[in-house]
């Protein structure tokens, strides 16, 4: 009996010498990035002296003191993301105001100098603690760009930012990401300054030796920016990747003869990476949970829903991406309790969704197996949990099959697919295809797999048998996953949209029973006002609706208008379609932008008469909603008058971050004031010679 034993493991040994694991296709991951991809998901805290200010981006002279939380919770803020299905968070540090959220030895601005804690504290060891308790990663943020700092622009400054993130390696445990972002240089504070520096973002930080501190302290980090070098930003903020996108990546610069940096990079390109790249640098598709990254009171109750978050996962983790939300504790130094709420909806939701995998029910055949030998290669890996395991074919079975057949029908609507990344990103094509009626049926096709592809079908399906046809790829197969799932009935919230006369229509894409709806900002419920016809809702504020469909309830839709525009009039009727600016309609952009491309751009004016003395105590900007930045404005002054003649200047200021995040931009006045005209000028845009507005507009509550 020993002989037979010894002579079947020498078999079993031959058969796999033989048959030896498939080559490596292209460039692979490190041991980082397969944990940062084995993460899938993450959130981003921002919290700071813009909490406090109501700003995306301080200045640099804000006073420490504003910090002094009264709740300040680690434990809650993480937990909350843990609860939502995420596995770790990055913490921002330090944001380009300067103010460093621990007690460093580089600069006096620093979380010393706040009240929290009688200048006893340190945020950043609070996190790690929280991290370590439940058993989270942490990553940790530290902006390059520094708008406090006397030093900035200079080399001095380098020093500086360096032993920063000496201090951060250090001091906080181990750390999953590096994150860096692209805002280099501009206006600031600089010590008192009050001036604009500018850098060449391509060498200003010396990226290659500031890098390498990070391999040295923390050789598990990966490094996130826009060039990566690990990860890469996928170049939108609004938390999808493109339906094709490669874990590979040959990043660009977007001028000629300069080399990609972190700021210095042809953003569009992230968005599918590239195939058969230089670097495996996969995307990170990051996007705040509410319409801005810090918190702001004005934004309570638009956090995304549990429902748009499942959208966001299918568009970012579903296609090898990775999702990172942006979290955003209140002045109190907590998440808010219906932002608490939806994460944990959106990570039961996820539990319902992809805890049983239909297709460990099936049997799996394969047209082809490596060298036949099934107990290395075989089917049996494409339903366990382990994303390194696989099925496999032989050198030359580039386009096999998989067929799942099942002892009676089920019903699917999500179709999971990973490939063993170790052997790199192999698969271009695949087509699924459905039994019924005793005949195939395609039902699906997608492109890249990579680390993990979810395919969401728009209806349901119900077979006896499914058959997966790999398409196209240049090489054998290394499938080590093949799932199908059940995502939960639901119906979609409503749509809410308002016309220039303010009358505002409720409407859903679907036919549904009921629709109801609340104007105080409560959330509606069955015992609300139910939607029978449009209304008008002349001082503007909250709409909320739900639809109703059986026992089946959507979530909450949340729109917050300003005033009516039905009367309003340009003053200045020169301005040929500026008229597009206070339509109500996003998708009409007044444009100003000049065919010559040589010409400067000249500070643009609008205004407005609103037909009689409003209160107003918001002002409001939509840019163009093309995705394009030509236009949008960046810097801005607003004025009011009583005449039309006589102008007194309201607000003035920067749309932070608007290029990346070009949501409807909210400028609170400190008090309401009384005025019937208004009047906005651009004072710069990001990019060209004219605007583009898509809406202004005024709130009075």
């Amino acid at each position: 009996m020993k002989k037979i034993a010894l002579a079947s493991l020498l078999l079993q040994s031959a058969l796999a010498f033989a048959q030896p694991a498939p080559k490596p296709y292209g460039v692979t991951p490190s041991a980082a990035q397969l944990n940062w991809h084995k993460l899938e998901m993450y959130c981003i805290i921002h919290y700071g002296v813009d909490t406090y200010t109501d700003k995306e981006w301080g200045f640099g002279d804000e006073d420490p003191k504003l910090i002094d939380p009264a709740k300040f919770d680690a434990v809650q803020i993480v937990q909350a993301a843990k609860d939502g299905g995420f596995k770790g968070i990055v913490m921002v540090a330090k944001h380009h105001d300067g103010l460093c959220l621990w007690p460093t030895k580089t600069t006096d601005h620093n979380i010393s100098k706040a009240k929290w804690k009688n200048g006893k504290g340190d945020m950043v060891k609070e996190y790690q603690l929280a991290c370590e308790k439940l058993g989270m990663q942490l990553g940790l943020y530290c902006s390059p760009w520094d708008r406090n700092n006397a030093f900035y622009g200079k080399p001095e400054y380098l020093k500086i930012y360096q032993q920063q993130l000496r201090e951060l390696y250090s001091n906080y445990g181990k750390l999953f990401i590096s994150w860096h972002d692209g805002a280099n240089g501009g206006d600031g504070y600089y010590g008192g300054a009050n001036e604009t520096r500018k850098i060449d973002r391509t060498t200003y930080y010396d990226w290659a030796n500031t890098w390498a501190i990070t391999r040295k302290m923390q050789p598990g980090a990966t490094i996130f920016g826009d060039v990566g070098p690990d990860v890469r930003w996928v170049g939108n903020e609004e938390g999808h990747a493109g339906e094709t996108s490669w874990a590979t990546y040959t990043p660009k610069a977007s001028q000629s003869g300069k080399q990609p940096a972190n700021g210095e990079v042809l953003y569009e390109l992230g968005i599918e990476g590239t195939r058969n790249g230089k670097y495996w640098m996969p995307a990170e598709c990051d996007v705040p949970f509410r319409p801005g990254w810090f918190y702001h009171a004005s934004q309570d109750g638009m956090a995304k829903s549990p429902y748009t978050l499942l959208d966001l996962y299918y568009k970012s983790v579903g296609r090898g991406a990775a999702l990172d939300l942006g979290l955003s504790p209140n002045r109190d130094g907590v998440i808010d309790a219906d932002d608490v709420a939806k994460l944990k909806a959106f990570g039961e939701l996820l539990k319902q969704t992809f805890t049983t995998n239909l297709a460990k029910d099936a049997e799996i055949t394969a047209s082809n197996v490596r060298g036949k030998n099934s107990k290395l290669y075989g089917t049996k890996f494409l339903t366990d949990t382990d994303p390194f395991s696989y099925w496999a074919t032989d050198d030359k079975i580039n386009t096999p099959t998989l067929t799942l057949s099942f002892k009676k029908p089920v019903s699917f609507n999500v179709i999971q697919l990973r490939e063993n990344i170790k052997l790199g990103q192999r698969i271009e094509e695949v087509a699924v295809d459905a039994y019924q009626n005793g005949k195939w049926k395609q039902v699906a096709t997608a492109t890249s797999i990579g680390s993990k592809r979810l395919i969401r079908l728009p209806q349901n399906i119900t077979a006896s048998k499914v058959r997966l046809r790999i398409v196209k790829s240049p090489v054998s197969i290394a499938l080590s996953d093949f799932g199908l799932y059940k995502e939960p009935v639901h119906v979609t919230a409503p749509a809410i949209s308002k016309s220039r006369s303010g009358e505002v229509t409720i409407s859903t894409d679907a036919p549904v029973s009921n629709i109801y709806y609340t104007l105080d900002g409560s959330t509606p419920s069955k015992v609300s006002t139910p939607y029978s016809k449009p209304f008008v809702l002349t001082d503007g504020g909250i709409v909320k609706a739900i639809a109703v469909d059986g026992d089946v309830t959507s979530e909450a839709a949340n729109v917050k208008f300003g005033l009516n525009k039905e009367n309003w009039e340009l003053l200045n009727t020169a301005n040929n379609g500026a008229a597009q600016a206070i339509d109500e309609n996003y998708r009409s952009v007044w444009i100003t932008l000049q065919k010559d491309t040589s010409a400067a751009f000249k500070p643009t004016e609008l205004a407005v008469d609103m037909a009689g003395e409003q209160t107003i105590s918001t002002f409001t900007y939509l840019p163009r909603q093309d995705k394009k930045t030509e236009g949008i404005v960046d810097r801005y002054t607003f004025y009011v008058s009583d005449n039309g003649t006589d102008w007194k200047e309201a607000a003035k200021g920067e749309f932070s971050n608007i290029k990346a995040n070009p949501v409807e931009q909210e400028i609170k006045l400190n008090a309401p004031i009384k005025a019937r005209y208004f009047k906005f000028r651009a004072d710069h845009v990001i990019s060209g010679n004219g605007v583009a507005i898509a809406e202004i507009g005024v709130r009075s509550k």
